[in-house]
Order: C-alpha cells, then sequence, then structure tokens
C-alpha cells in the first residue's frame, strides 16, 4: 500500500452509526413531512400552476370588484390592526395590576379568543339581522322605530367586520404586550417615582423603549395573520351587500362560485407582494 493511500484511508472518517434515539427521530418526522408535502407544497405549487397565465391578472385588474377589494384590505390593515394593537398596549397596562378583581376580569376578557369563531361569528350576524336580531328588536322595543339594515351597507357591515376582526383577536395580543410589560424590572418604575415621574413619563421613558420591540414585531405579524382572515368578513357579510365588503382573503370564494378557479387562484398570489415583504421584515427583527 502507497504512502498517498495510507494518508487517504488516515484522513477518511469513519461511518457512525445512528443511536436508536436519532434513528426514530428521522422516523417520527417522515409523517410530518408527508402531511406538509401533500397538504401545504402540493396545493401551493399547484394553485401556482394554475395562476400561471398573464391574462389571468389582466382579467383581475379588469374587475371592479379586485379594486375595490384591495381597497377594503388595505383599510382592514390600517384600520383593524393598528387599533386593536393600540388597544392591546393600552388594556396590557391595565391587566398587567395585581388586584384580584383584574384577574377575575382577565378570564372573561380572553373569552372570545377562546371560543371558536364560527358558532361566534354566525351569533353576532344573527344578532344583527334586521328582522329578528336582537339589536333591532331592542331598538324596536324601546323606541318603537325599526332599526338599521346593518348588514345592508357597505360601510357598516365592513365596520362590523373590522370590529368582529378586533374584538376575536384582542385578548391574544393583550396578552403578548403583558408578558412584554411583565419582563421590565419593577425597579425601574420605583426609580422614577422616587424621581416625582409621571405615569405618561414613565410610560415614555420605561415602558415604550422595552416594549417597543415586540410591539412592532407583533403589529407585522398580526398584519400577515389579518391578510388571511377569512373568518372575520366571510362569515358576518358573505363579502356582500354586492359583493362590496370582499377582502382578498375571501375573494377567490366569489370566483369560485362563478367556476372561475384560475382568477380565484390569481387572487389569492396577488396577495404575495403584499405578504413576502411584512414577513422578511418581521424574520429580520426576529434575528435581531
Amino acid at each position: 500500500m502507497t504512502s498517498s493511500t495510507l494518508a487517504a484511508a488516515a484522513s477518511r472518517k469513519p461511518t457512525k452509526a445512528l443511536t436508536t434515539w436519532e434513528l426514530w427521530g428521522r422516523l417520527l418526522v417522515v409523517p410530518y413531512l408527508i402531511v406538509f408535502v401533500v397538504f401545504v407544497v402540493y396545493p401551493v405549487c399547484y394553485g401556482l400552476w394554475l395562476a400561471r397565465d398573464p391574462g389571468n391578472y389582466v382579467k383581475l385588474a379588469e374587475d371592479p370588484i379586485f379594486f375595490r377589494t384591495a381597497v377594503n384590505t388595505f383599510i382592514f390593515l390600517v384600520l383593524a390592526v393598528n387599533l386593536k394593537m393600540v388597544i392591546a398596549l393600552g388594556l396590557s397596562g391595565f391587566f398587567v395590576q395585581s388586584r384580584w378583581w383584574i384577574k377575575a376580569l382577565s378570564l372573561l376578557f380572553i373569552l372570545p379568543w377562546a371560543v371558536p369563531s364560527i358558532p361566534t361569528i354566525l351569533s353576532v350576524r344573527f344578532m344583527l339581522n334586521p328582522e329578528w336580531g336582537v339589536i333591532n328588536s331592542t331598538i324596536f322595543k324601546l323606541t318603537g322605530l325599526d332599526g338599521p339594515n346593518w348588514l345592508n351597507d357597505p360601510t357598516l357591515a365592513l365596520t362590523f367586520s373590522m370590529l368582529m376582526h378586533i374584538w376575536k383577536s384582542l385578548p391574544f395580543w393583550t396578552l403578548i404586550l403583558i408578558a412584554g410589560r411583565l419582563a421590565i424590572p419593577t425597579e425601574q418604575y420605583e426609580a422614577a417615582s422616587v424621581d416625582g415621574a409621571s405615569r405618561w413619563q414613565k410610560f415614555v421613558f420605561i415602558t415604550w423603549p422595552a416594549m417597543k420591540g415586540i410591539f412592532l414585531t407583533s403589529t407585522l405579524l398580526s398584519m400577515i395573520w389579518t391578510l388571511g382572515d377569512f373568518n372575520s368578513v366571510y362569515l358576518l357579510t358573505g363579502g356582500g351587500p354586492a359583493d362590496l365588503t370582499h377582502v382578498l382573503a375571501t375573494l377567490g370564494i366569489r370566483y369560485l362560485r362563478l367556476d372561475q378557479i384560475e382568477l380565484a387562484m390569481a387572487s389569492i398570489v396577488v396577495a404575495l407582494p403584499l405578504v413576502l415583504p411584512l414577513v422578511y421584515i418581521m424574520m429580520k427583527r426576529l434575528s435581531k
């Protein structure tokens, strides 16, 4: 055996046999990979294949409902998300207090997030029914007047959809921000109290600098989830009246009902230029 052969054999690393735990770990990952490929990778690739024709996006742009949907989505993101996060920031300062009745109230506050979405939103839709809904029935009993047709006005219907979204997801984001507040050392607030700082000064100089990172990251994540929020709009208004309250998450159903599958897929792909930058910015923030 030559010296070069001996050197090559010496440099060759011995093959390490898998331990029992490593073997079981790889075997248990296989079902997850199969489910991921079948229910995530394949549908996404098939949807992109259906939406590959540039003509679909021309037809989409020519549809006046698409422009209205894009405006609705923008309004939903700007108003609903930011209003929800500002309210969550304020409520986190309220629920972080250690009084017993506040802790008891927090159990009721978290219920909207804990209960299933479908029966909750359908119950609100029943309450807003102009003929036999609870709200209009109460208005008639108190005033003798018929209440408005809440969901037959596009502005009111979209407003109630945003309120439904805020009410349903507000407890979750409040809990996230409460966790951020609890991470702030209490000594900083005690020192500020000794120096005579007001509540507003404590918030500006202690709370907000410590909470800014988690608040902005939560806002970005909430925007991403809101873009895919199907329930708040579709279960409450069905996209009506006259398809004027659709958002990008529900527009595909309209095209599926019209048997226009390619346009349905294209309406979903159109949301990617909104989602991908938000995901990129959020991952950059998390990497820091």
